[in-house]
C-alpha cells in the first residue's frame, strides 16, 4: 500500500501487515524513514514504530546497511527505554549486528536487555530470536531458564527451611491457569521452544509449560462457549472503590483492586475480538446502577445473575465505551494515561 502524506498509528499497523507482500517493500521502508524525518507522522511518538518497521523490511531483504541505519534511528527515537517497543527495537538492532558479523556488539546489546525478561512478556520472544540469529541458542536457553526460576521463586511465599530447598518448593507450588496468561507462561513457552531446537531432554519445566498451555487452552475454550456480558462490565475507579466498600465479597468476581478489574475487562475484549466479535466495548456501570437493577429484579447485588442482567441492560441501552483506542490515544479506562502504557499491556499481564 502506498504511504500517505500523513501517517497515523492505524496506517502503521496496516503497513506492518502488508508491507512485505507489496511490490516494492524497500520503497515503503524508505518512505517510512522519510515520513519520520519530514515530520509526517500524525503522532510523533510513533517515530520508533515507523523506523523499526523500516529496519525489519530492510533486514528481510538482506539490505543490512539500510536496516542498521533505520534500526539506529529507531533506538534513538524512544525516549523511554523501558517501553516494550523500545526493547524490541534494540533487539532488532542486535539481530542486524549479528547478521553483519558484529557479534560482540550484538551480544553486548542483548545482555543489556536481559533484565527485561523479568518484567516484559514479549522480551522472551524477541531476545531468544535475536540470539538464534547469532547462533547463540544455547545462551538463550540459559537466560530463559534463569528467568523461569526467578519467576517461580517470586510467585511463591518463602517457606521456613534451608535456602537450598527453594527450587523444589517453587516446582511443587503449582502455578494457576491465571498465571498461564502472564509473564511466566511466555518464559516457559519460549524456553520450551529453544530446548526443542537444541534437542535437549524434557525436564520438569518443559512439563509445566505443556500443562499450563493445555489448561489455558481449555480455559479459553470454556470461556468462548459462555461469553457473558458481565465480563465487560466496567466501573470507573471511584465507582469500583464504592462497590467493594459496599459489597467486599464481590472482589473475587470483579477484581481485588482497580488494576485487576481493568485487566480483566481488557482481556475479555481482546478474547471476544479474537473470536470475531467486533464492535464490542466496555460496559460502563455504577454501584447505584447495579443496586437499582438488583432491587427491580429481586436479586442480590452480589449474585452473578444481577451483574449479568445489569450488563445486558447497559448493552441494550447503548452504555458501551468505544474500544480499542489508538495506541497513543487516552486509555479507555479514564486513567489519563496513553492506551499503550495503561490497559494495552494488561492484555498480557
Amino acid at each position: 500500500m502506498p504511504t500517505k502524506d500523513v501517517l497515523t498509528s492505524a496506517d502503521l499497523t496496516e503497513l506492518r501487515q502488508s508491507a512485505l507482500g507489496a511490490a516494492d517493500p524497500l520503497g515503503i521502508a524508505a518512505e517510512l524513514a522519510e515520513a519520520v524525518e519530514q515530520g509526517r507522522l500524525a503522532d510523533p511518538a510513533d517515530a520508533g514504530r515507523a523506523l523499526t518497521l523500516a529496519a525489519e523490511i530492510a533486514e528481510t531483504r538482506a539490505k543490512l546497511d539500510a536496516a542498521q541505519r533505520y534500526a539506529d534511528r529507531a533506538v534513538g527515537a524512544y525516549r523511554d527505554s523501558t517501553e516494550p517497543d523500545a526493547g524490541f527495537a534494540r533487539a532488532l538492532h542486535a539481530r542486524i549486528l549479528f547478521r553483519a558479523g558484529r557479534a560482540d556488539e550484538a551480544l553486548a546489546e542483548l545482555t543489556a536487555l536481559r533484565p527485561l525478561l523479568d518484567s516484559q512478556p514479549d522480551a522472551a520472544a524477541y531476545l531468544s530470536a535475536a540470539l538464534d540469529v547469532g547462533g547463540r541458542t544455547d545462551l538463550a536457553e540459559q537466560w530463559l531458564t534463569e528467568a523461569v526460576e526467578t519467576a517461580l521463586r517470586n510467585r511463591t511465599t518463602p517457606a521456613e527451611g534451608p535456602a537450598e530447598d527453594t527450587t523444589d518448593a517453587t516446582v511443587t507450588a503449582e502455578p494457576t491457569v491465571q498465571e498461564a496468561s502472564g509473564l511466566l507462561f511466555f518464559l516457559l513457552q519460549q524456553r520450551h521452544r529453544v530446548r526443542r531446537e537444541l534437542d535437549l531432554p524434557h525436564d520438569q519445566n518443559d512439563n509445566l509449560a505443556d500443562r499450563l498451555e493445555n489448561e489455558l487452552f481449555r480455559s479459553a475454550t470454556t470461556a468462548a462457549a459462555e461469553p457473558g456480558p458481565e465480563a465487560r462490565l466496567f466501573l470507573p475507579q471511584d465507582e469500583f472503590d464504592a462497590l467493594l466498600s459496599r459489597w467486599p465479597d464481590l472482589a473475587e468476581a470483579v477484581g481485588r483492586n482497580w488494576a485487576e478489574h481493568r485487566a480483566g475487562v481488557q482481556r475479555e475484549l481482546v478474547r471476544l475480538t479474537d473470536l470475531g466479535r467486533v464492535g464490542l466495548g466496555p460496559l460502563r456501570g455504577s454501584t447505584e446502577g447495579l443496586s437499582g437493577y438488583a432491587a427491580r429484579t429481586g436479586a442480590a447485588p452480589t449474585d452473578e445473575s444481577a451483574r449479568s442482567g445489569y450488563a445486558a441492560e447497559l448493552a441494550e441501552r447503548g452504555g458501551q465505551l468505544s474500544w480499542p483506542p489508538e495506541r497513543n490515544e487516552a486509555c479507555w479506562c479514564g486513567s489519563g494515561s496513553k492506551y499503550k502504557k495503561c490497559c494495552l499491556p494488561r492484555t498480557r499481564a
